[in-house]
C-alpha cells in the first residue's frame, strides 16, 4: 500500500471506531422492515472525542426492483464554519437472477478542493447452489499511482448444510505475496450442529500461515446457545495455541438475553480472561467486562436503551469491575414517517465524575418506496 495512503486510512479508521460506538444501539429505519420496496434516508450528527467540532453523516436507502443502494456521506466542518463532505460511500446491490446478487461498493475521500477521490472498491458475488449451498467471492481493490485498480484482499466462502440440522462454513482470506501474487492469509472454519429445539452447538477455528507458508490452527472459538423464545443464553470459550503448541482457554463470553417484562428486554454480556492488566498470568479465568443493555417501550412510544459498561481496573487489578462507561439512547416517534434519536455516552473521569464523550443527534425518514426503473432506455428514433 502506497505510504501516502496511510495518515488516509488511520482516519477512515478513527472515523470508523468511533461511529462504531456511536452506533450500538442506533437501529437503521430498514431493521425491522419488511423485505418490500421501501426507502428511508437519515441524518446525525457526532462530536469526536477530544474534539470541538461535531460531524454530520447523511444516508439513504433504496430498494426496488431487485435493486438496493445505499449511500452515505461524513461531513466535517470546514474554515469556513460551513459542513464539507469528506468522506463518501455508495453500495449498490442487484439480484442478478434468482440465484445470484453481486455487490459493488465503493469509498471516496475529498482533495483539499471538494474533489472525489476513489479510496477502495469492493465487489461481492453471492451466488446459491441447489441443496442450501451458498458461495460467496468478495474482492478488495485501491489505485496505484496511476489510478489502476489492484487486488489487494479476495475472501471465498461457502456455506454448506451437512445434515438437516447442521451446516458448516469455511472462509478462507488470500493477500498479495512478494510477487503479486494471491496467497491464503487466515482460513476459518465453523460448524453449527442444532440439538433438538432449544440447543445450538458451535465451534470456530481459526488458521494462520506458519513459518513455512502452511495454515495451522491459532485460535478455536467453541460454545452452546440455548433459547426458548422468552429467554437465550450463549456461553463461549476461547482457546489459543500456547507456546508448548497445546491449546489452552484464556477467555470466556457469557451472553444472555431475556424478557424482564412486558415492554422491556435486558441483555448482559459477561467477558472471563485469563490474562488481566496489572496480573501475572495464574491460569485461570476472572470476570474482566460486564456490559448491561436495557431496552424499554415507554407507554408514549418512545424506545430507550441504557447501556453500562464495568470494567476491571488495571491500577487495581484485585478489585472486581466498576463501572466506566454509560450511555442512553432514545428514539423519539415524531409526525409521519419521521424519528428522532438523540444518544449521550459519558465516561467516568479520573475524579469519578460523569464527563459527556459524545452527543449524536439522528433524524430519520422513512418515506414511501422510491421506484427505481432499470429498464434500458428506448433508442432515440
Amino acid at each position: 500500500m502506497r505510504s501516502d495512503r496511510l495518515p488516509i486510512l488511520i482516519c477512515l479508521l478513527l472515523t470508523f471506531i468511533f461511529l462504531s460506538l456511536t452506533c450500538l444501539f442506533a437501529q437503521s429505519p430498514d431493521d425491522t422492515a419488511s423485505d418490500t420496496n421501501k426507502s428511508w434516508t437519515a441524518t446525525s450528527e457526532q462530536r469526536l472525542p477530544g474534539t470541538t467540532t461535531p460531524t454530520r453523516t447523511t444516508q439513504s436507502h433504496t430498494k426496488s426492483s431487485g435493486r438496493t443502494i445505499d449511500k452515505q456521506t461524513i461531513e466535517r466542518i470546514g474554515l469556513d464554519g460551513k459542513y464539507v463532505p469528506y468522506l463518501d460511500t455508495e453500495k449498490e446491490s442487484v439480484k442478478v437472477d434468482a440465484t445470484t446478487v453481486r455487490t459493488i461498493e465503493r469509498t471516496f475521500v475529498r482533495n483539499p478542493d471538494g474533489q472525489k477521490t476513489l479510496f477502495q472498491v469492493t465487489e461481492e458475488e453471492e451466488r446459491s447452489l441447489p441443496g442450501g449451498e451458498v458461495n460467496v467471492v468478495r474482492t478488495t481493490s485501491v489505485p496505484d499511482v496511476n489510478g489502476r485498480l489492484q487486488v489487494v484482499q479476495r475472501e471465498i466462502q461457502n456455506t454448506k448444510p451437512t445434515s438437516p440440522d447442521a451446516q458448516e462454513m469455511k472462509t478462507t482470506v488470500l493477500t498479495p505475496d512478494l510477487n503479486g501474487g494471491l496467497v491464503p492469509s487466515k482460513q476459518v472454519q465453523e460448524t453449527e450442529i442444532k440439538r433438538g429445539d432449544h440447543l445450538v452447538e458451535f465451534r470456530k477455528s481459526t488458521l494462520v500461515p506458519d513459518g513455512n507458508g502452511n495454515l495451522q490452527l491459532s485460535e478455536v472459538r467453541q460454545g452452546i446457545t440455548r433459547g426458548d423464545g422468552k429467554e437465550r443464553t450463549k456461553e463461549e470459550s476461547v482457546l489459543r495455541l500456547g507456546s508448548d503448541g497445546k491449546l489452552a482457554t484464556v477467555g470466556r463470553t457469557v451472553s444472555k438475553e431475556s424478557q424482564t417484562a412486558p415492554g422491556e428486554k435486558r441483555d448482559t454480556v459477561e467477558t472471563y480472561s485469563s490474562d488481566l492488566a496489572g496480573t501475572s498470568n495464574s491460569g485461570s479465568l476472572a470476570l474482566n467486562q460486564r456490559v448491561t443493555t436495557i431496552h424499554r417501550v415507554q407507554p408514549d412510544g418512545r424506545l430507550v436503551t441504557e447501556k453500562q459498561v464495568e470494567q476491571r481496573n488495571p491500577a487495581a487489578p484485585s478489585d472486581g469491575p466498576r463501572v466506566t462507561q454509560r450511555a442512553i439512547d432514545i428514539v423519539r416517534p415524531g409526525s409521519g414517517s419521521v424519528t428522532q434519536e438523540t444518544q449521550t455516552i459519558q465516561i467516568l473521569d479520573a475524579n469519578h465524575n460523569w464527563e459527556v464523550m459524545s452527543i449524536d443527534t439522528r433524524k430519520a425518514d422513512n418515506s414511501p418506496a422510491i421506484q427505481v426503473d432499470i429498464a434500458a432506455p428506448d433508442k432515440p428514433k
